[in-house]
């Protein structure tokens, strides 16, 4: 069984993939790692920024570990640069 996720990206995320919003098709039970290995595969340089970038469940930083529901809208926050 699966679900449909929708992920804000914002700066260079938005930059490799073309867009501001991706909706992506998880199975149920699927994890914020799951999610970062899906989206970064096949694709280097985004699973490098991925790696090093936060990402935010309905809004809430969330760990590796967190469970991705149905419904639920992903924030990819890239690192923060410059000074």
């Amino acid at each position: 069984m699966t679900h449909t996720v929708r992920i804000l990206v914002f700066a260079r995320f938005r930059d490799l993939l073309g867009r501001d919003v991706v909706e992506m098709e998880l199975p149920t039970g699927a994890t914020v790692r799951e999610l970062r290995d899906r989206l970064g595969d096949g694709n280097a340089e985004l699973a490098t920024l991925l790696g090093h970038s936060q990402v935010a469940i309905n809004g809430e930083f969330a760990e590796d570990t967190a469970l991705v529901r149905a419904g639920d809208e992903i924030a990819l926050i890239p690192p923060v640069s410059g000074g």
